[in-house]
């Protein structure tokens, strides 16, 4: 059985080299263009990518992901249409998918088939921002059934010894957010996130992904300095949003716009 994400974290490893892991939410400003981006993810350097799965209220994001949420929804686009763009994805590429989400659609969905069905689509892995470690046994349960990873958060609040706690039905890589609040870009970043990688990584055997605010290259390059993934998500959702117009329609040039931003993070972090 394929295990994509730790096959990756493994090779850069060896290699001393960080993941880039890029966000984009399925449907914004349509499936086409983000099947479009999809690909162009790939071929500007994404090492793994999060893919989210568009929610009427999503409470940890900020006004930038939700709005990329609202217009995806806007064209109806669910569960099913999510996986069937990371099926088409997986003709035409290896690079790990992570589902990002909620879990009210999920659950709505249900977890055996939710797990079954993307398991089949192509995906490699979820991360549910709601679910706490001790809600998600359902879960898990239908997600090691098929071989998927269930990734967790860990937060500017959680103990060192919640850290450990949260670990322990984790797989795939430790997302840590390194800011409390929403997501969404920032100018600065906090200076103690280096010390709180540190630690969750002397409680967890996974690799330790940073994201939640991080927006240039500048900061990717320093975040990549101790950590062995940096995500990006708000950033790249800007630039889709600044160039779509009143009707939803994206610019010709939108996709190579992101791909350009893509590459500089490659850059700053390689």
């Amino acid at each position: 059985m394929k295990q994509r994400i730790r096959d990756r974290f493994e090779e850069l490893k060896v290699a001393g080299k960080t993941a880039l892991v890029p966000f984009i939410t399925a449907g914004d400003p349509n499936l086409k263009t983000t099947a479009r981006i999809l690909e162009e993810l790939d071929h500007s350097g994404a090492d793994v990518i999060e893919l989210g799965i568009p929610f009427s209220d999503p409470m940890a994001d900020g006004p930038t992901i939700q709005a990329s949420s609202e217009r995806a929804l806007k064209n109806g686009v669910n569960i099913k249409d999510v996986l069937g763009l990371v099926k088409d994805f997986r003709k035409k590429s290896e690079v790990p998918v992570v589902l990002f989400g909620y879990y009210n659609p999920i659950f709505s969905y249900g977890c055996k088939r939710f797990a079954d069905a993307a398991k089949r689509a192509g995906a490699d892995g979820v991360l549910v921002v709601d679910l706490p470690p001790e809600e998600s046994a359902e879960l898990k349960r239908e997600l090691d059934r098929v071989g998927m990873d269930l990734v967790v958060l860990m937060t500017p609040t959680s103990s060192a010894g919640r850290m450990r706690q949260i670990s322990k039905g984790a797989s795939g890589f430790v997302y840590y957010v390194s800011v409390a609040g929403v997501t969404g870009a920032r100018k600065t970043l906090k200076h103690d996130i280096k010390d709180a990688v540190k630690t969750a990584r002397k409680v967890s055997r996974l690799p330790v992904s940073v994201g939640f605010g991080i927006s240039t290259p500048a900061q990717a390059g320093a975040v990549a300095g101790f950590s062995d993934g940096v995500v990006v998500g708000s950033a790249i959702i800007n630039i889709i949003a600044k160039n779509v117009d009143g009707r939803g329609r994206p610019a010709k040039d939108l996709t190579e716009k992101v791909g350009r931003f893509v590459r500089g993070l490659k850059r700053a972090i390689s």
